[in-house]
C-alpha cells in the first residue's frame, strides 16, 4: 500500500496539473472503481460535471481533490490504484476506470487500477475541509500542525506494541510498514518495546525519524517496488534505494554490520537490526 511520501508525489502533481481547472464530464468505465459511491455511476458523473477544483489536499495516506461545491473527490489508491494526467487522445491504459475530462480541452486526469481494490467516492467536507469519512485520521509528521508532543502522548497512551500504535491512523497518520521500519532503525528501538515503556524524548525522537525518513523518500519520489506505484506522469520513485531495514533481510546493518532480521508482524513482515534494535527481555520492556 502507497505510504505519506507515494501519496504526496501524486497531490503535488495533481495540484500542478489539475487545481483550478472545471470539470466538463466524469466517464466511468468500471462501476467497482465508485462502488465507494452508493448512488452509482450517473449520480457520480453528475455530480462532477461542471464543479471546479479548488486544490489536491491529503492528510496521511488520504488523498482528495477539494471541489468547488464544498464536496470532495476522496481517492482510494489501494494496491494499484493510480491518477494519471494524459492528453486528451491518447491511447487508454488497458484498466483504465474513470476519466475525467475538462472544459480547457487540456490534458484529462485518469484513474487506474489493475487490481480494482481502489476507487473514488464523492463525500462532503466538514468545516476544517476534511471530508467527512475521514474526519477521524489524526494529523501526520509533516504537517504544518503537528502536535510532536501531543502525538508521543498518543502512542504512550495505548498498551500496545510501539509499531502497533505507530500504524495506527487515530494516533498519528501517514505512516504505514515501511517507513515504521525505517523510524525504528534510526530510534534503534524493537517493534515490539511496550508503548508504556516508550519515554517521551524516545516517543519525539521515534517520529521526528518518520519524519525525516518520510521527507527523504518524499525527495526521492517514494518508494516504488512495484511497477504501478507512479507518479501523475507515470515515473517510479526510487528511495528503496535508500532503505535500511525494510527489505534488507540478510544484509548488512549499514550501521554495526550484523544481518537485518525479518520477524512476522500482522500478517506481513518487520524488519530491524538485531544488535541495534535488541528484543525487549520479558518484563522488562
Amino acid at each position: 500500500m502507497p505510504e505519506l511520501p507515494e501519496v504526496e508525489v501524486v497531490r503535488l502533481g495533481l495540484q500542478a496539473h489539475v487545481a483550478g481547472r472545471t470539470i466538463r464530464e466524469a466517464e466511468v468505465l468500471h462501476p467497482r472503481a465508485i462502488r465507494r459511491h452508493a448512488l452509482g455511476a450517473e449520480d457520480f458523473a453528475q455530480r462532477l460535471a461542471g464543479t471546479r477544483v479548488e486544490a489536491a489536499r491529503r492528510r496521511g495516506k488520504y488523498l482528495w481533490l477539494e471541489l468547488s461545491d464544498k464536496e470532495a473527490l476522496l481517492a482510494h489508491l489501494g494496491m494499484s490504484g493510480q491518477m494519471l494526467v494524459q492528453p486528451e487522445g491518447a491511447p487508454d491504459e488497458k484498466h483504465l476506470r474513470v476519466r475525467l475530462r475538462f472544459d480547457d480541452d487540456g490534458p484529462e486526469l485518469r484513474f487506474v487500477d489493475q487490481r480494482t481494490f481502489g476507487g473514488l467516492a464523492l463525500d462532503d467536507l466538514n468545516d476544517v475541509l476534511l471530508p467527512d469519512t475521514i474526519a477521524h485520521i489524526a494529523r501526520d509528521p509533516m504537517d504544518p500542525e503537528f502536535d510532536l508532543d501531543a502525538a508521543v502522548r498518543a502512542l504512550r497512551s495505548r498498551r500496545t506494541e510501539v509499531k502497533r500504535a505507530l500504524l495506527d491512523q487515530t494516533l498519528v497518520s501517514g505512516i504505514g510498514n515501511i517507513y515504521a521500519d525505517e523510524a525504528l532503525w534510526r530510534a534503534r528501538l524493537h517493534w515490539s518495546r511496550p508503548t508504556t515503556k516508550l519515554t517521551m524524548a524516545k516517543g519525539r525522537e521515534l517520529l521526528s525519524a518518520a519524519s525525516d525518513v518520510m521527507n527523504a523518500a518524499l525527495g526521492a519520489g517514494g518508494t516504488s517496488f512495484d511497477a504501478l506505484y507512479v507518479n501523475v506522469n507515470g515515473q517510479s520513485g526510487y528511495f528503496d534505494r535508500s532503505l535500511d531495514a525494510y527489505g534488507q533481510e540478510g544484509l548488512p546493518c549499514h550501521r554495526c554490520g550484523t544481518a537485518i532480521r525479518r520477524e512476522p508482524f500482522m500478517n506481513r513482515s518487520s524488519f530491524s537490526c538485531p544488535r541495534c534494535q535488541p528484543r525487549p527481555r520479558a518484563n522488562s520492556g
